[in-house]
């Protein structure tokens, strides 16, 4: 069980907790500030890097994520020393992928060639919608004309660009959804994130819908023909649905999201940031404390994480069902059962399968189409 994460890889998640304005549907650690020391919080990063690359030596870094708040509001020469201090500590692919995160904005798109030079490698944009009425709702800052030239600016720099999409919005027909992502499709290059609007408690939008607001959002029969709609237009334009909300054409899936699926280890720095580690043989969940200056005070001073939680072996073996479900590929049982140190239940796994929720194929069991329309009442069967 030492080696288990190796099956999933290694990673970096950085966390850049800033954004020009706050989205009303959104529920990651995100903070609007005039003021930003940012030659602080480059030495705060890389402080935090040196703490981890003691704990974790000799591993190979698969893949690094820059996610936020808007990391795109980084200075490239910030993101340029975070690249390097993880070349300097850990091994990486002649390939590596190095993602980061981008909001639509003409100030932001001149940025990506100093992303480029400092070793980003693939770019994932905020679009969200593709009209400017949509866009407005859901509190973008930006309009569809300036996020296509941002597109544009970033193709003409980087071979990998993908960019998101929310559906089930206010008001949204199911002919409307076919078009905006038949667009997409024709924009994209070879990977699309494409999420159905969810209330999330703690954002704007989940006060003001428990106040009566937001009015016209799909119901539930809606939903799932736009979900459905969703998986047959992008089948047929060869973005394959390897992830419940992810699609892309073969070899171009997100391999630093494929470590949190296939259950890797992934470091995570940064305001809030979690992470899951491997050191001597134990598997700990981490997370560093959330708020941007109590997290800058802390790292300066080696103390960025909160007190980490041993997991067991159900734990792991929970975590992973819960996340390889999610991806087309689904679990391997034997190693499900290895972490667990026991079987599934022979029983919830006959139902299931009489249901056609879930398959297996060798040695991997996977949800069926079906069974993602319903993959949190798969899971809850199978839980150990």
């Amino acid at each position: 069980m030492s080696a288990d994460w190796q099956n999933g890889g290694f990673g970096i998640y950085v966390h850049w907790p800033f954004c020009q304005a706050k989205c009303p549907y959104c529920d990651f650690n995100s903070h609007v500030s005039r003021e930003i020391d940012e030659a602080r919080w480059c030495s705060a990063y890389l402080a935090e890097l040196d703490r981890a690359a003691i704990e974790l030596p000799g591993r190979v870094v698969n893949a690094v994520f820059f996610g936020g708040g808007t990391p795109s509001l980084m200075h490239p020469d910030t993101v340029a020393a975070i690249i390097a201090r993880i070349r300097k500590h850990w091994a990486m692919p002649n390939d590596p992928e190095i993602t980061l995160e981008a909001n639509p904005g003409s100030v932001e798109a001149g940025r990506f060639r100093g992303y480029a030079d400092g070793g980003v490698t693939r770019i994932s944009m905020g679009v969200q919608a593709l009209n400017d009425r949509d866009l407005k709702r859901l509190g973008r800052i930006h309009t569809v004309a300036e996020a296509k030239i941002a597109f544009d600016t970033a193709r003409s720099v980087f071979e990998r660009v993908s960019f998101d999409l929310i559906y089930a919005r206010q008001d949204q027909t199911l002919q409307e959804w076919r078009n905006e992502l038949n667009e997409a499709l024709c924009l994209a290059i070879d990977h699309l994130s494409l999420y159905q609007l969810t209330i999330e408690k703690g954002t704007a939008f989940s006060d003001r819908y428990e106040k009566g607001g937001l009015l016209g959002l799909p119901v539930e029969d809606l939903a799932t023909d736009m979900y459905d709609t969703t998986q047959e237009l992008c089948e047929r334009a060869g973005f394959e649905a390897y992830e419940v909300s992810n699609h892309a054409k073969p070899g171009a899936e997100s391999r630093h999201n494929l470590i949190y699926w296939r259950y890797g280890d992934y470091l995570g720095i940064g305001p809030g940031a979690h992470g899951r580690i491997t050191i001597e043989d134990q598997r700990y969940a981490t997370e560093q404390y959330k708020m941007p200056t109590a997290w800058l005070d802390r790292a300066e001073i080696g103390k960025a994480e909160k007190p980490r939680n041993p997991l067991g072996g159900i734990d792991q073996a929970n975590e992973y069902l819960i996340m390889g479900l999610r991806i087309s590929e689904g679990i391997d049982v034997d190693r499900i059962e290895a972490l667990a140190n026991q079987p599934l239940d022979t029983a919830a796994l006959a139902h299931l399968t009489d249901l056609e929720l879930v398959a297996q194929n060798g040695p991997y069991l996977r949800a069926t189409p079906r069974g993602r329309l319903l993959l949190n009442s798969v899971i809850g069967e199978l839980l150990f």
